[in-house]
């Protein structure tokens, strides 16, 4: 076959992901290979890829593939999530661009337009990751809203309702005045933001006396209903058991006295308003306090906002602030910094509101899921978010799984008015299932459509909850063939901001349903962020098209500039020289492909003694690579594990290996070195191939003759390995001795053509194998042991021996005692920095020991360095 002379990835990408999908290599079904299952963390159904998703799914991708070629039946499943709040304000938006508004619409028309959304938009990332490699089972594909999952989670509500675990009633929930809808406590971001503390006076009631309270929210008073002081501080003692007015308001409320009060903040006094502080809302329920709702859903006041109702929350602010200072009742305003919670979703300042609404007792889901995750039967890695973790599962709170939007799962509970009036909740999994069961529950004569359904939907996370095993229809069919085979699922790749979100509570389902872990291992990545440290973002317009880097780089490009600075859990600076450095790596590998293939081979010609040494090296130094990768893998240390299969490939391989066994210029290459070789070249494709499976599979195919429906992909790699340890530092000396030759050339001017001796002076561990490569890569015509130093030479050290190689031209010896007290200049100064360190006893005592050893080697080799130099200044 003709090979191109440079390597075209957009070409070869497209063909080989046709390639494998025809021939179905992503696919699985159960069999008697041992299971490795991956479920892809669902994107927003109508997203589109970004450098999160890329990291992720890249990956993913290498997991799975590396699974593959250890011989496991890998199943990735994909599948999209429908997103609730983002999708209805993206279909919300569309709709106001045609001047339609939500509230003109019935649910059913509105539930129109957002399935003709999901439709047109949906699916896209999906496609976009099949540029980036991504080997999933598109036949598996699901969708958080598609007929299984739906009935998947219908059920979950009504077994969780059943088992007492879900309940209805009015509690203060965060509320989000732009979505109009609850959200959850994960759903609420916190910012410091730069606000205001204001001092507002409170008339105490037949006094000319002020209380006075300090607040942020001076736009709250009028759901004001009691003062608050504690009643063990001696500065707030006078207002026991009076009244004070609220002021603008002129409504009279008490004081009462509770221990929640901190005596050291602002006055001592505290407003009391249960409708809208979740604090508040405690004392209001333990003080039978009334409750004054003030807020419409929308954040503008109601018609208990008095001269402000119609107005908007922050724009009462403003007003209100100026009202008091000119009623007299603002006794001063302060510069603030406070934290203020905003929607994960729009981005607004959420209102704490009292509102009937739906939710899960956690306390019971928590505990195995937080045993588990201490006991290590669920690994986290990094291991530090179990710290995370565990802070977050010994302190939940319930719940808030309702939400006030149309897109999304319909809560299946009915009302039905009985006979007394009495309104009773039916929860059933359907209409016709609740109507059977309001038959037989009550006494009432009713038809079908008396039955009303709630009219909130559930929280997007109450779906993607149950994805392991929603994705195996594993809660409709608890026994079928695949959640038996493929569940529990091996690895979980995601980011840590969702470790709340999703992570927590999929393991909480997975005990609760199947009563074992979901998946075996986590692992969190970092956050992708610029080379200023910023988070990459559409807003801040620094985040690169993934595609356009595809188109650029590669997809092998991207992937490796994904991976290769991205340790698990740390946050990844991306550059997209890194996708450069891929793209050249790429570049490196088809050269060198093009090279051992451009060689002539004949099977006549014996094989060199220098060829055997080189192959027996290198047959060691791959075994000794994939025994790394390995640990690497288990480890979860992806990046180390990309980087050990790079430096084989352009250190040892192409820079060492392939140096010593291509032949003369114009000669042929033996055949047994030349099989040995592409052999060599396979096991190093393999190794490569999760990493960048594009390149690696269309070499593949060069170096052999292949059949139809042959892949790389399901080869089995390197994986039990084992090396000589005494060879590998046998060959680095030897390489050491070669830089040092090669070195010398270079310092002296000394071309390759010109054979030069070499004198060893020390215990030189002298070998057939060191002699060969050294007279192969350095062109040393004899190699004589010494018990002297020779005059005239270059010499160097490699640990305890010296080695000088004679010069046939005439040193200039002033130029020469120059470049020595140069250098000597340097190591004397490099070594004064190292012993610097080394005397700092605080360094020494708090860094780690490799780090201390590494510096002890440093001064040890710089003092060997000194001496040689020293000796060779005398000699001169």
């Amino acid at each position: 076959m003709e090979i191109p002379a440079k390597y075209t990835a957009a070409e070869v990408e497209e063909k080989w992901y046709a390639y494998w999908l025809k021939n179905g290599f992503f696919k699985s079904t159960p069999d008697e290979r041992e299971p490795y299952t991956v479920v892809i963390p669902p994107p927003n159904v109508t997203g589109v890829l970004h450098m999160g998703h890329m990291l992720n799914n890249t990956i993913q991708d290498i997991l799975v593939r590396r699974a593959r070629m250890q011989g496991k039946n890998a199943c990735w499943v994909p599948g999209t999530d429908h997103a609730s709040i983002a999708t209805e304000a993206k279909v919300v938006a569309k709709l106001a661009a045609e001047g339609i508004k939500k509230t003109d619409l019935s649910r059913e028309k509105f539930l129109e337009h957002a399935w003709e959304w999901t439709h047109k938009h949906g699916g896209i990332i999906l496609e976009q990751l099949k540029k980036l490699g991504a080997s999933c089972d598109w036949d598996r594909t699901c969708f958080t809203m598609d007929e299984k999952r739906s009935e998947s989670v219908l059920k979950v509500f009504c077994d969780l309702y059943e088992k007492g675990k879900i309940y209805r009633g009015v509690r203060m929930v965060n509320w989000d005045p732009q979505a109009l809808t609850a959200l959850s406590d994960e759903e609420v971001i916190f910012k410091e933001q730069q606000g205001k503390l204001f001092y507002l006076k409170y008339k105490v009631v037949g006094e000319e006396s002020y209380a006075i309270v300090a607040t942020t929210r001076p736009e709250t008073i009028m759901g004001d209903t009691a003062m608050c002081i504690n009643p063990n501080d001696p500065k707030t003692a006078w207002l026991k058991g009076k009244r004070v007015i609220v002021p603008l308001i002129n409504r009279e409320i008490p004081v009462i006295e509770d221990d929640y009060v901190d005596m050291e903040f602002g006055t001592g006094c505290l407003k009391v308003t249960p409708a809208h502080d979740v604090n508040d809302y405690m004392l209001g329920e333990k003080y039978n306090l009334p409750s004054i709702d003030i807020f419409n859903d929308n954040g503008t006041l109601n018609e208990n906002g008095a001269q402000y109702a119609g107005m908007e929350r922050f724009e009462v602010r403003e007003h209100i602030e100026k009202d008091l200072i000119e009623a007299g009742l603002m006794e001063k305003v302060e510069d603030y910094t406070n934290k203020v919670g905003y929607s994960e979703r729009t981005n607004v300042v959420i209102e704490p509101k009292l509102s009937m609404q739906w939710f899960l007792k956690m306390e019971d889901l928590a505990r195995p899921a937080l045993e588990n995750v201490e006991n290590d039967t669920i690994q986290f890695y990094p291991e530090k978010f179990k710290n995370t973790y565990r802070h977050w599962m010994t302190t939940i709170k319930d719940w808030c799984i309702s939400r006030q939007l149309w897109w999304g799962h319909q809560i299946p509970a009915y009302y039905i008015t009985q006979p007394s009036g009495e309104k009773s909740v039916i929860v059933a999994e359907t209409k016709e299932k609740a109507y059977e069961k309001a038959l037989s529950m009550f006494n009432v004569q009713c038809s079908i459509d008396d039955l009303k359904q709630d009219e909130d939907c559930l929280d997007t996370w109450f779906s993607s909850w149950l994805w392991p095993i929603s994705v195996f229809d594993g809660i409709n069919n608890p026994e079928n063939a695949d959640i038996q085979y493929y569940y529990p699922t091996n690895d979980l790749v995601t980011a840590p901001e969702i470790i709340f979100f999703w992570v927590a509570r999929m393991i909480m389902s997975g005990y609760e349903y199947r009563g074992q872990e979901c998946f075996k291992n986590v692992y969190f990545t970092g956050i992708v962020r610029d080379k200023l440290g910023r988070k990459m973002s559409k807003s801040l317009g620094n985040s690169p098209d993934p595609l356009d880097l595809i188109e650029k780089y590669g997809a092998d490009g991207v992937r490796m500039g994904m991976i290769v600075t991205a340790p698990a859990g740390n946050d990844f600076p991306f550059d997209e020289a890194l996708c450069e450095q891929g793209r050249n790596f790429s570049s490196k590998i088809w050269n060198a492909f093009r090279l051992v293939q451009g060689w002539a081979v004949d099977t006549n010609i014996v094989q060199p003694e220098s060829a055997k040494a080189g192959i027996d090296a290198f047959h060691e130094k791959l075994h000794e690579a994939a025994q790394q990768i390995n640990e690497q893998f288990a480890h979860y240390r992806i990046s180390e594990a990309l980087m050990t299969v790079y430096k084989l490939f352009w250190d040892e391989f192409s820079a060492w290996y392939l140096e010593i066994v291509k032949p003369e210029y114009g000669k042929a290459i033996d055949g047994k070195t030349y099989k040995i070789t592409i052999i060599f070249f396979e096991e190093i494709l393999k190794l490569l191939h999760p990493f960048m499976p594009f390149i690696t599979e269309e070499i593949w195919h060069y170096l052999q003759p292949r059949s139809e429906g042959e892949t790389i992909m399901l080869q089995q790699s390197l994986t039990a390995t084992t090396f000589d340890a005494k060879v590998l530092k046998h060959y680095e000396e030897v390489k050491e001795i070669i830089a040092g030759i090669r070195s010398i050339r270079k310092d002296k001017n000394l071309p390759f053509k010109e054979s030069i001796k070499l004198y060893i002076k020390g215990l030189h561990k002298e070998s057939a194998f060191a002699n060969v490569l050294i007279q192969k890569l350095t062109n040393v015509s004899e190699i004589a042991l010494t018990t002297e130093d020779i005059a005239g030479s270059a010499s160097f050290r490699v640990g305890a021996v010296e080695y000088f190689v004679p010069l046939a031209v005439q040193v200039n010896v002033a130029e020469e005692r120059e470049k020595i007290m140069a250098e000597l200049a340097y190591v004397r100064g490099f070594l004064q920095s190292v012993e610097k360190k080394l005397q700092n006893e605080r360094f020494v005592a708090s860094a780690p020991a490799a780090v201390v050893e590494a510096e002890r080697k440093k001064q040890a080799d710089s003092l060997e360095k000194i001496d040689i130099l020293e000796k060779r200044l005398k000699t001169m």
